[in-house]
């Protein structure tokens, strides 16, 4: 689970298992084996859900009959906490089936290393900006230049050019270039993404299935039309829009993109016009859902409800499917992400009754459980 909380301890341990095993079994072996220990206020489970642990960390090499390898949890205790919990994952001594040894390698302070990181930090920026001056006339003619709606910022770890907009937008454009980012901004536009090239970046994908639309304005050349293919590929495309043939989206008039775009601006606008009215029907499960949605929204995660709204699980979105294979009694599931016909079939042999998420995928057959986006409950 991505962790909320303020690391101040990173526990490493190194194991041994005399068999074949997978990190989902080390997983399982550090929770239940460490169960009830330590009282139920240090139950693993119970750190987690208060965030004082963070997602473990494991890492395994197998060989022909053994297991080997590595896990790390990061916690925001105080270090006696960190070196009880230590202990009890050391005394774990199978795996499965199989003779385990884990052995603690280190307790690292990660504020110590930050301390250190911040010392480096601030020699390079006294020795930059002891060499180097800034023209605050250059600094205001370029914010011009790029728009007065809005700057170009930078997205995900390849730092793709964008709107500032981008986060806050209930709906996102994504261009070709750094070019038609500025182009947009001058025509008004604040939510606009540069997919720079053909090959689609992860952190699109992710930030995309996070919106109620996403627009692609692509240049009108046949290079436009193989970016666009590659595209739909990879991300759900909800308004297909190119610039005049031959033309590219750089090369338009701020009227012009106002007029391509008009048509996706009005239908979002009635959209969101009014808010949505949640029937009577919904209202149960648009109130348990609202009741998860602050701590989910923008985690990837999921997390499953029994009948009386009490939360079973919250797992990576990634390691959903598995879950649902192995927990029994969910009522309802409710994800930061798309609901995909392999996550809909899950749902089903786990008796699950309804599924909620950001957006849901083309489906072959959802008799049986019924799909809800959070936009249709009156959240967002």
């Amino acid at each position: 689970m991505p962790y909320t909380g303020i690391v101040k301890y990173h526990v490493k341990l190194s194991f041994e298992v005399d068999g074949l095993v997978e990190r989902a079994d080390i997983i399982g072996a550090v929770f239940g084996q460490t169960e009830g220990l330590l009282g139920p206020e240090m139950n693993l489970n119970e750190l987690q859900r208060v965030s004082k642990v963070g997602r473990i960390e494991v890492e395994i090499k197998s060989t022909e009959n053994t297991t080997s390898g590595t896990a790390l949890l990061p916690m925001s205790t105080d270090v006696d906490t960190c070196a009880l919990i230590a202990a009890a994952i050391e005394s774990i001594d199978k795996v499965g089936p199989f003779d385990s040894k884990f052995n603690l390698d280190a307790i690292d302070d990660v504020r110590a290393s930050k301390k250190e990181d911040i010392v480096r930090r601030a020699k390079e920026i006294k020795q930059k900006w002891s060499t180097k001056s800034v023209s605050e006339g250059d600094t205001m003619l370029k914010d011009v230049h790029e728009g007065s709606s809005g700057k170009v910022a930078e997205y995900g770890p390849n730092k793709l050019p964008c709107s500032s907009g981008i986060y806050d937008s209930s709906w996102i454009i994504l261009v070709e270039g750094r070019a038609d980012i500025l182009n947009l901004l001058r025509a008004g536009y604040d939510n606009a993404l540069a997919i720079e090239g053909a090959k689609i970046d992860e952190s699109i994908k992710d930030l995309c299935a996070k919106k109620d639309r996403v627009v692609a304005f692509l240049d009108g050349d046949r290079a436009g039309g193989f970016i666009l293919k590659e595209l739909k590929s990879v991300v759900n495309i909800d308004l297909e829009l190119r610039a005049d043939e031959g033309i590219e989206v750089e090369e338009l008039t701020p009227q012009r993109v106002a007029d391509i775009l008009k048509d996706a601006d009005k239908d979002l606008k009635q959209q969101t016009a009014e808010p949505k009215q949640v029937s009577e029907t919904d209202k149960p499960l648009a109130d348990a859902t609202n009741k998860v949605y602050q701590d989910l929204n923008e985690t990837l995660e999921a997390v499953g409800l029994d009948s009386d709204n009490k939360q079973l699980f919250k797992v990576p979105i990634s390691e959903l499917v598995d879950k649902l294979s192995t927990q029994s009694g969910i009522k309802y599931l409710i994800l930061d992400g798309i609901i995909t016909q392999r996550l809909l079939d899950g749902a089903k042999q786990s008796g699950i009754e309804c599924i909620v998420g950001h957006r849901v995928a083309n489906l072959s057959n959802s008799d049986g459980v019924t799909l809800k986006t959070f936009t249709e409950l009156g959240i967002s």
